[in-house]
């Protein structure tokens, strides 16, 4: 049974309304803030150094004024690395994997360190972005480097940087490139015996694209995202990404349309690159012994069997035994590229699947009446695969008979991404509230480093919220009986799709809505939970914070329903910040 109502106005409120509301809601943090120096303390201050060197906007579009010359690029990054003390022959000692896409390329970093990991090896992995603390982007044997390791290694860098300093560049590189040196260290200090290197963006003027000789590349799913950098068609987008290949270095790619993989397929024999295509996860499996994976929803095969690939592969260039025996099969491919090879997968491969842990990737936390829905996605296309996946376990989940279930989207998007597109996506979802927030945990973040974002204005971040909220609001007018859902699944519709709640209502409105905006993404939990989360019991309101203005709107419905399902999507910082706040384990 969905849950039916009709509810009162809300109030009006401009944006000048909602910045002072947030305003009067900030708590100052306790002196005792400033006044500790342990270990904790020590790594929260390397972070704020490092987050001094957010530019990432200026960054970004310097990288696009310079995108036509990838010289300058590299040169660029090669002096970083050899003032830090580094030269190319340093990483030329790790055994890399480096991997890119525009969809899904974590998720196989994740797959392919897990499998290794599972031979003995001691792994190194460097992803981004990070979900709660920074230390995630650099991993050993798959977990975050220690506050104290990230702060050893981060003042020796920073300081070396800053005794080698000369008038060529400037002192410190950027935030990204900083981080991509760090790990370089890191991963040669302590030893690894190979490092999992996801790209940034893009790939041939991505930062990582230093390494000259990984042991073995790959492509996940070609999409469009980052145009502004990366260029505005997939065929761009792809020649942008086969830039990683290196001359006789093996690559792997999963299907892909025709037009990008004729352009990977290029970029491969210009150098030469020998370039293979991934045959289906269901090509490995035995028909009494399926592969379970870790990650849930069915696009994470495809990164699956990209990560077999490039498990084997890695396994087979260092001699290693016990690879998986070749699979005799009938596989035919009609595309340009040869197939990869099929095998039995091992042990510690099938082990791997399992075991793989992503966080804030087509992860489900449920908590009493409280059903956590949590996927970064913020493409069009990965947007679709979590619709798929939200929907599917909405529907396989077993219905409550004594009470109504309440369906509600959380949402942000950052970046110049077209969120009325993405918001499209997400209508048939049937939700019955639409809420908007920053990616802010706390109003104030002053006390938390990692949440310090010196890139994007409070005012900005509010006023993309109000926008969404928006594009929301019209998109639910001009819905039609049509869901263009409905041609993929079997799922039936389960009621008419509710009017929005108004934050800012632009003029004379029905009195059935139900979308709204918080200032930071504690408030907007706490309204969704009502308590009811037994992980997340906020602590009360301090005295003189401002109660949101409409936020009693909804709340008895939410507070008797059965079951409530929420579905947070748009930006993995969005997830990042649910994540820490529900689980405060995640920040130790």
């Amino acid at each position: 049974m969905r849950a039916l109502r009709r509810l009162s106005p809300a109030s009006s409120l401009d944006l000048k309304g909602l910045k002072l509301w947030c305003k009067a809601s900030m708590i100052c943090p306790s002196i005792s803030t400033y006044l500790s120096w342990d270990e904790h303390a020590a790594f929260e201050d390397a972070v704020r150094a490092l987050n001094t060197l957010q530019t990432n906007a200026s960054y970004l579009e310097q990288t696009k004024q310079e995108r036509g010359d990838l010289q300058v690029q590299l040169e660029t990054m090669k002096h970083y690395l050899s003032r830090s003390g580094l030269q190319l022959e340093d990483l030329d000692q790790l055994k890399i994997i480096h991997v890119t896409g525009t969809k899904g390329k974590g998720s196989t970093c994740a797959f392919t360190e897990r499998i290794l990991r599972g031979y003995g090896l001691k792994t190194g992995f460097y992803s981004s972005p990070h979900l709660v603390q920074v230390r995630e982007r650099i991993r050993i044997n798959g977990e975050p480097i220690s506050p104290e390791l990230f702060t050893k290694y981060f003042w020796r860098l920073y300081n070396q940087l800053e005794e080698t300093k000369d008038g060529s560049c400037s002192s410190m590189p950027p935030y990204f490139r900083f981080l991509t040196i760090l790990a370089f260290h890191v991963f040669l200090q302590e030893k690894v015996d190979l490092a999992v290197v996801e790209v940034g963006i893009g790939g041939a003027y991505d930062c990582t694209n230093i390494i000259r000789k990984p042991v073995v590349c790959g492509i996940s799913s070609l999409g469009i995202d980052h145009t502004n950098i990366l260029g505005d068609t997939i065929e761009k987008i792809a020649w942008q990404k086969g830039g990683i290949f290196k001359p006789g270095v093996p690559a792997f790619t999963v299907s892909q349309p025709d037009s990008p993989l004729e352009v990977l397929k290029e970029c491969a024999q210009q150098l030469p690159c020998p370039l293979y295509l991934c045959p289906p996860l269901d090509a490995f499996e035995e028909e009494e012994q399926p592969l379970h994976l870790g990650l849930a929803g069915d696009h994470q095969r495809s990164n699956a069997a990209l990560a077999l690939q490039l498990a084997r592969c890695w396994l087979q260039q260092q001699g290693h035994k016990g690879i998986g025996e070749l699979k005799t099969v009938s596989l035919t491919s009609r595309r340009a590229l040869p197939l990869a090879p099929v095998f039995y997968p091992t042990r510690p491969m099938k082990q791997g699947l399992q075991d793989t842990e992503w966080l804030g990737r087509t992860q489900t936390l449920r908590r009493g009446a409280l059903t956590w829905y949590l996927d970064g996605a913020h493409t069009t296309n990965s947007i679709q695969a979590g619709v798929r996946w939200f929907r599917r376990a909405v529907l396989n989940q077993e219905k409550p008979n004594n009470g109504p279930e309440v369906r509600v989207l959380l949402f942000n998007a950052t970046g110049e991404r077209d969120t009325a597109a993405l918001l499209k996506l997400l209508q048939p979802c049937q939700f019955d509230y639409a809420v908007f927030c920053p990616n802010l945990t706390e109003i104030s973040p002053v006390g938390n480093a990692d949440q310090q974002n010196f890139t994007v204005t409070l005012d900005h971040m509010l006023t993309r919220c109000l926008e969404n909220q928006k594009h929301w609001n019209r998109l639910a007018e001009e819905k039609a009986g049509l869901d263009p859902w409905l041609a993929q699944t079997s799922e039936s519709s389960s009621g008419p799709l509710h009017g929005p709640l108004l934050l800012v209502p632009p003029a004379p409105r029905p009195l059935n809505t139900s979308s709204l905006v918080f200032s930071c993404i504690s408030h907007a939990l706490q309204w969704i939970s009502q308590g009811r989360d037994p992980h997340f019991q906020p602590s009360s309101l301090p005295r003189g914070l401002h109660s949101h203005p409409v936020a009693s709107t909804g709340a008895v419905l939410l507070k008797e329903a059965s079951s409530i399902q929420v579905l947070v999507t748009g930006s993995l910082h969005l997830v990042g910040g649910v994540l820490k706040l529900l689980d405060p384990s995640l920040s130790q």
